[in-house]
C-alpha cells in the first residue's frame, strides 16, 4: 500500500471537548492513521487495525470520532475539503469507507 487512501485538510480535531487544532490534516498511508497540526507535527498516530473510527449519531455536521491509542478525538470534517464534490458522498462517511477498507473490511451496508 503505497498510496494515500484518505487526505483531508482543514479538519478541526478535539480531544475531550479541547480544540486540538483548527485546520489539522487526518491521513490515512500504508495501514497507519496519523492525526497532524497544521503544521504537521504529529498529534497522535496508529496502524488502521488498532484504530476505532464511527459516526456520532446525535450531531448533524460531517463530523467523526476516532479513538486513537486509547484516546477519543472529533474530527470535524468537510468545512475546507477541496476534494469532496457537492454531489458526492460527505468526508466523514469516505474517512469510514477509509478506515474499512484500509483493515480489509467491505463498505458497511
Amino acid at each position: 500500500m503505497a498510496d494515500t487512501e484518505f487526505n483531508a485538510r482543514g479538519v478541526r480535531i478535539e480531544r475531550f471537548l479541547r480544540s486540538v487544532t483548527r485546520a489539522g490534516q487526518v491521513l490515512i498511508k500504508d495501514g497507519r492513521l496519523q492525526l497532524l497540526t497544521s503544521y504537521g507535527r504529529e498529534i497522535d498516530s496508529a496502524p488502521v487495525q488498532s484504530v476505532r473510527a464511527s459516526k456520532p449519531w446525535f450531531v448533524d455536521g460531517d463530523q467523526a470520532m476516532a479513538t486513537v491509542n486509547g484516546t477519543r478525538y472529533r474530527l470535524t470534517l468537510g468545512e475546507q475539503d477541496t476534494a469532496a464534490k457537492s454531489t458526492g458522498p460527505a468526508a466523514a462517511s469516505r474517512f469510514l469507507d477509509a478506515v474499512r477498507s484500509a483493515r480489509g473490511h467491505g463498505r458497511k451496508k
